[in-house]
């Protein structure tokens, strides 16, 4: 029996873990708190991070294996739980933990409810004391078109603070209660009390009561034709032309009784967007987006749960909606549930939308999300000046000379100690150039730091060789499926101005050293390590911490990321054909067959540690087919 793999030397004893549900901390050596969860049964949960370090996702290891000790409080509840959880989060912001980016660029309306006379504003400020919100909008000049229609259906201040005191002060109307577009008690028109409830008219209607005040607008019309009063007929008319036109701006995708909040996300390893769609009356009132780094391995339900309550966390018991749809549902819904109507006070549900309009109205947020998604990871990447302050920020972060304008970065691949290659990939102000990509084969090697040595010395070599020197094209260079045919000697000889490796300490020192016995030793080197994200010069005896937000540092992690991607690849790829055109030689054998092996043991490795009687156990393989495949990858 193969021996498991170690796990970190903090794993509690066996036992000492409760069963009961709780929230967990995990803190590195100065006791940063680095992680916070929580769990119906902190014994099962804790569990899954103590598993043998192999067993783990890449990401999720960097956090377990940076830690230094974990602790645990066992609350009465689930609901208990998640309130602890979001206290801690926003107590500690643990670095491992979901980090969220607001979209502070979308503009609200807002109806300052705490002043003497509330008064309606555009405005990003979320903190004004007694303000209700709506929206967000998408721009700025939707916010004002709406306000400019519903102040002819519900006249309420539309002044600053300093124009309606003077107007009070002096009894003269403020200049927009002059031309009629102000109906608040500077107007002179309505009394505070009965501007007051002009306002709650306002707020109800665009909270979703806008069917109330159709009814009643009409009818008073119909009341004022009736008695032969056209003028007032032909008031009531433009208000509701009025509500008309601003209903129509929110077009009704519901129920018209449909009170909910509806969640889009989209996400890849690192990052997620959520399109939150408010819907209010069957109509949609507002959309925020919101932008989510992370840095465990976490599912879609466990996103979910982080989006709920870090939306809910701080709110109001009257902006929680009767129902809110998601698109997978959480593994706690039930206690998110009984969590959202402590706070509403009412009844919430969760409920993924699944069919009709609502499954409709889903894909629509969702390839929202995905749009911002692709946005978000592109922004920052064709923006010529997010690229440049990268590069510059590095230039002096590193101390180096001049911009590195032309960055190459290496990884090592290799499938236990056998199988070795590394890549190269090219990064010129700031972008990718996939022509210019490298893969390496490591014939015979001792270890990672070994294989890094020689590639570079192979790549180094390149830049002391004549201009007419012939060079053989690359044995399998490629990239997201294109292949380099052509390998050009002016292309591979340019000189880089910062080599970039994958690993911390040893990977670095390894490549000074093939720096410094090439003879190019003016070319400046850091390696980004897979903790925090540590970058590391040679010679040095603690890391240099780029901001978690700084452009400089996401560039070198798209470098370190791009540069694994492309050599798991490249390996993948070698590995495949290798063992495929091993067993093409096994008579009887067909590509179908070969597909099916390898897809039934999951890997080349473990399919040469196969006995006949389990390669046997594949539909179609029988015994002399078996032991024909045993003894020919095993004379290899």
């Amino acid at each position: 029996m193969a021996r498991s793999a170690p796990t970190v030397a903090y794993k509690p004893k066996p036992g000492e873990i409760p069963t009961n549900p709780g929230v967990y901390r995990f803190r590195d050596a100065d006791g940063r708190v680095l992680y916070v969860g929580k769990a119906k049964n902190l014994r099962a949960r804790l569990s899954n991070y103590f598993a043998p370090l192999r067993t783990l996702h890449e990401r999720t290891r960097r956090m377990v294996t940076t830690a230094a000790s974990v602790e645990w409080t066992v609350v009465a509840s689930d609901v208990d739980s998640l309130q602890l959880e979001y206290m801690w989060i926003k107590e500690f912001d643990p670095p491992f933990n979901v980090r969220y980016r607001d979209d502070k660029s979308y503009p609200f309306m807002a109806i300052t409810l705490g002043d003497e006379a509330p008064r309606v504003i555009v405005t990003r400020n979320r903190r004004i004391p007694g303000a209700k919100y709506f929206g967000p909008y998408p721009k700025v000049w939707a916010v004002h078109d709406t306000i400019d229609l519903m102040i002819k259906v519900f006249p309420i201040r539309t002044c600053s603070d300093s124009s309606y005191k003077k107007a009070m002060a002096s009894g003269r109307p403020c200049f927009p209660g002059q031309i009629g577009r102000c109906g608040g008690p500077c107007s002179m028109k309505v009394t505070i009390e009965e501007h007051r409830a002009v306002v709650e008219d306002f707020v109800a209607f665009m909270a979703g009561g806008d069917q109330r005040f159709r009814k009643e607008l009409t009818a008073r019309m119909k009341e004022a034709s009736a008695a032969m009063d056209y003028e007032a007929a032909a008031l009531y008319r433009d208000r509701l032309q009025a509500i008309d036109a601003v209903l129509n701006k929110s077009a009704l995708v519901l129920a018209a009784d449909t009170d909910a909040d509806l969640f889009g996300i989209a996400e890849d390893e690192l990052a997620a967007t959520v399109q939150h769609f408010v819907i209010r009356g069957g109509r949609v009132r507002g959309v925020r987006a919101t932008t989510i780094e992370k840095e465990l391995d976490i599912t879609g339900g466990d996103l979910v749960d982080q989006v709920l309550q870090r939306t809910y966390g701080n709110a109001d018991g009257a902006d929680i909606p009767r129902q809110v749809l998601v698109p997978a549902m959480p593994e706690d819904a039930d206690d998110l549930e009984q969590w959202l109507r402590d706070r509403r006070g009412k009844s919430v549900t969760i409920q993924v939308a699944q069919r009709g309009r609502k499954a409709e109205l889903m894909k629509t947020a969702t390839l929202n999300a995905q749009q911002a998604l692709m946005l978000h990871k592109t922004r920052r990447t064709s923006d010529y000046v997010a690229r440049t302050q990268a590069l510059t920020d590095l230039q002096e972060a590193l101390d180096l000379a001049e911009a590195p304008l032309r960055i190459e970065c290496f990884d090592v691949s290799h499938l236990g100690g056998t199988n070795v290659v590394a890549s190269m990939v090219v990064f010129e102000d700031g972008l990718p150039r996939k022509d210019q990509y490298r893969s390496f084969k490591v014939e015979e090697t001792t270890d990672d730091t070994d294989s890094l040595y020689q590639v570079l010395r192979r790549r180094l070599a390149y830049l002391d060789r004549p201009d007419d020197d012939d060079v053989p094209p690359p044995a399998d260079a490629t990239a997201d499926g294109e292949v380099v045919t052509e390998r050009r000697r002016a292309r591979f000889a340019y000189r880089p101005q910062l080599l970039v490796v994958d690993g911390g300490k040893p990977q670095v020192e390894a490549a000074a050293r093939a720096l410094r016995d090439a003879g190019h030793e003016e070319i400046a080197l850091c390696g980004i390590a897979k903790r925090l994200e540590e970058v590391w010069l040679p010679g040095e005896e603690y890391p240099v911490i780029l901001p978690r937000t700084s452009e400089s540092l996401y560039l070198l992690q798209r470098l370190r990321d791009e540069a694994h991607r492309f050599a798991i690849t490249h390996q993948r790829r070698r590995r495949r054909g290798d063992i495929q055109s091993v067993l093409a030689e096994v008579p009887g054998l067909g590509d179908a067959r070969i597909k099916a092996l390898l897809r039934h043991f999951g890997s080349v490795a473990a399919l040469k540690e196969a006995t006949p009687e389990q390669i046997e156990e594949l539909p179609g393989v029988g015994p002399k087919l078996a032991a024909s495949i045993h003894a020919h990858l095993s004379a290899r």
